[in-house]
């Protein structure tokens, strides 16, 4: 048995807030001794601990207690609900951690500003520079002149929504530009980070074929670290979250993944993308 002292000091909450949890019927003391002090067994300790989790999650005392109070309550089962909820709440933060320090470092996140044509001639003509003759060459026939390929290029860069993406994902328009302009077309490097994904993407399907979400979250680390080094990103959580979702919705780039790597690698790793971030 501990006193009220003691579970005070081992659970690092007042003395006070255990009283009034005796007071709401919350966690009862399991004994009162002669002179009116609380003690607590064991049995009262993992309530209180489990109490605590849910506290974590800012659920009102008063829905805990009629959930713990509740017959069915299955502690085994709440156990595993409070961590899965528990790290979702950490995934959040570290992802709004990540922006924190994006901001400190200098990355204006909300920022807005639409492309002039001067910006995205200037990025068309990079583009171009990247490009082997025999692609260009390729494109030129599939759209019957340079000027159309250049005009079918240019609507990349005034598509409303393909605009508010990039936005998403690189801060400022000078951040996208950078990024553009940074593309060398390297084959080499370019082979590498391919190779680099589909490594992770057998890890995908290794962590699901096992059920290992270690591996998994790993794999979205991985990914990560890989699509900042392909796109020149400060941070990779809005384009893998929008990764996940085209995942999800089926799309022509799922069927693709899922044929490459096996059936339902795209939606286990939409579920992993998801999971990380607190999603």
């Amino acid at each position: 048995m501990k006193t009220v002292k003691e579970v005070s000091e081992l659970a690092r909450i007042s003395i006070r807030t255990l009283r009034y949890y005796d007071e709401i019927g919350l966690l009862k003391p399991t004994q009162l001794t002669e002179t009116g002090y609380r003690l607590y067994d064991s049995k009262a300790l993992e309530r209180l601990q489990e109490i605590m989790f849910f506290k974590e999650l800012e659920i009102p005392l008063e829905d805990i207690k009629k959930i713990m109070d509740n017959p069915d309550y299955d502690r085994e089962q709440a156990l595993l609900t409070q961590k899965d909820l528990l790290e979702k709440k950490r995934n959040r933060l570290n992802g709004i951690i990540e922006l924190i320090s994006d901001v400190m470092e200098g990355v204006n996140t909300m920022s807005f500003e639409a492309f002039t044509n001067g910006d995205i001639q200037k990025m068309i003509d990079h583009m171009l520079q990247c490009m082997s003759k025999e692609n260009i060459d390729k494109q030129v026939k599939k759209y019957g002149s340079m000027e159309k390929y250049r005009e079918q290029l240019s609507g990349g860069f005034t598509n409303e929504q393909a605009v508010a993406d990039l936005f998403r994902w690189y801060g400022s328009k000078e951040k996208i530009m950078e990024a553009v302009m940074q593309s060398t077309g390297n084959h080499v490097e370019i082979k590498r980070e391919q190779d680099e994904n589909v490594k992770i993407y057998r890890q995908f399907m290794t962590a699901k074929e096992t059920n290992n979400l270690e591996m998994a979250r790993s794999a979205v680390e991985m990914l990560a670290e890989n699509y900042k080094k392909m796109f020149a990103l400060d941070n990779a959580r809005n384009i893998l979250l929008d990764l996940a979702d085209e995942y999800l919705q089926h799309s022509k780039l799922a069927e693709i993944m899922d044929s490459q790597f096996g059936e339902g690698c795209s939606a286990y790793a939409a579920y992993a993308i998801r999971k990380y971030y607190g999603v």
